[in-house]
């Protein structure tokens, strides 16, 4: 007999069934569309890229653990103690950013995705971090330096040691807080991928799309701001020298204050050299990921990544200029190379002039123990 009730308790089941799986294969292509498939442009740059960054890691490491060591194993007595406080959180700054370039190497020489996660979390968290911690500590050591010549006179909190502790601290506490802002959420929210030639902005969630464009655009503020302070400072000081030289020409504190305006104008150079170039470009790509403009700043920004890195190497010199007693060790380290190599020149020299002498009366005892034997034969 027909039952129209169980038909009915059919047709629902048949509908249920369907919607279900109408539903699953909804999950499965959403899922599937998460994982994404990129074409980066530039792998067949990537064996430069690691020539480049290994080369900067080698030099970096071994100029900044030079240094590292001074300030561990040697006393310092010409420098004032904030200054060197500032000048010894640079040098930390460029060797965790040193010892963080490996990451990035591994990154270009594999295809790991499991890598280039790590890379664009970890990698470019700490090359942040060091970054604004170098633009940081060369802010302070112009502001630094100001002080010091235009207020020479005035007691001010901001050249003791005590500012000098807080200060650091402070700042790289704010950094890491804007690191993690960026890190924990990446972690969290990353989009899947099925290589490594995506972009590390392509794993970005849109949530961590506004952290990054609003970090980014932070940085940059923190930029202009060190960099106008670092103008500022050294306009003062230029000012400050041309009164003293239209006074007292010649006087030793007219040559001081002359040697100080050149000390910040090499720290200038060295400043506008290595982050110029990469705020130009990074800001308008931190706004350009969704666009079809993204790629084509692939290329200048490597190009300005490397140049920023380059800090690693030139960082060192800002320690040469600012603190007399590294230039006066590495001059007696030099003077004493030469004079040891000199010794063992004038040892070798010596060496051989014996070594020719004792040949010479050889070949004479030899000659003539041979005419005196010829004579011997003849008169035979």
């Amino acid at each position: 007999m027909h039952n129209p009730i169980n038909e009915e308790k059919g047709n629902m089941h048949e509908n249920c069934t369907a919607t279900t799986a109408a539903y699953n294969d909804s999950v499965t292509t959403q899922n599937t569309s998460t994982i994404l498939q990129c074409d980066q442009p530039g792998r067949a740059a990537y064996p430069l890229f690691i020539l480049i960054y290994s080369i900067l890691f080698l030099v970096g490491l071994i100029l900044n653990s030079v240094i590292l060591w001074f300030h561990c194993c040697r006393p310092q007595r010409n420098v004032s103690r904030s200054l060197m406080i500032f000048l010894k959180n640079l040098t930390a700054a460029d060797l965790l950013l040193c010892l963080s370039l490996p990451l990035r190497i591994i990154h270009y020489a594999t295809s790991s995705v499991t890598i280039h996660l790590i890379y664009c979390s970890f990698g470019a968290s700490m090359l942040f971090l060091n970054m604004y911690g170098s633009i940081f500590f060369m802010g302070y050591i112009a502001l630094n330096r100001y002080l010091k010549v235009v207020h020479p006179l005035r007691t001010c909190f901001l050249l003791t040691v005590r500012a000098a502790c807080i200060t650091s601290t402070t700042t790289w506490l704010l950094l890491l807080a804007a690191v993690m802002a960026y890190f924990i959420p990446l972690l969290k929210t990353y989009q899947r991928v099925k290589s490594a030639d995506c972009s590390c902005e392509e794993l970005h969630s849109q949530s961590v799309k506004l952290v990054y464009k609003a970090v980014h655009l932070c940085a940059l503020v923190t930029f202009l701001l060190v960099f106008l302070s670092m103008l500022f400072s050294y306009y003062s000081v230029y000012h400050k020298v041309l009164q003293a030289q239209q006074r007292q020409p010649y006087c030793s504190s007219s040559k001081k204050l002359l040697r100080s305006r050149r000390k910040m104008l090499m720290l200038i150079c060295i400043f506008c050299i290595s982050f110029i170039p990469y705020h130009i470009v990074r800001l308008p790509f931190a706004f350009q990921q969704e666009s079809n403009l993204a790629q084509s700043f692939y290329y200048p920004l490597q190009l300005t990544t490397m140049v920023s890195v380059l800090n690693v190497c030139l960082d060192p010199l800002v320690y040469y200029i600012f603190s007399k007693d590294f230039r006066d060790h590495l001059r007696l380290r030099l003077r004493n190379s030469r004079i040891i190599s000199h010794k063992m020149n004038e040892d070798r020299r010596r060496s051989e002039h014996q070594q020719r002498t004792k040949d010479i009366k050889e070949e004479v005892s030899f000659s003539t123990t041979s005419r005196l034997g010829g004579n011997l034969d003849s008169e035979n």
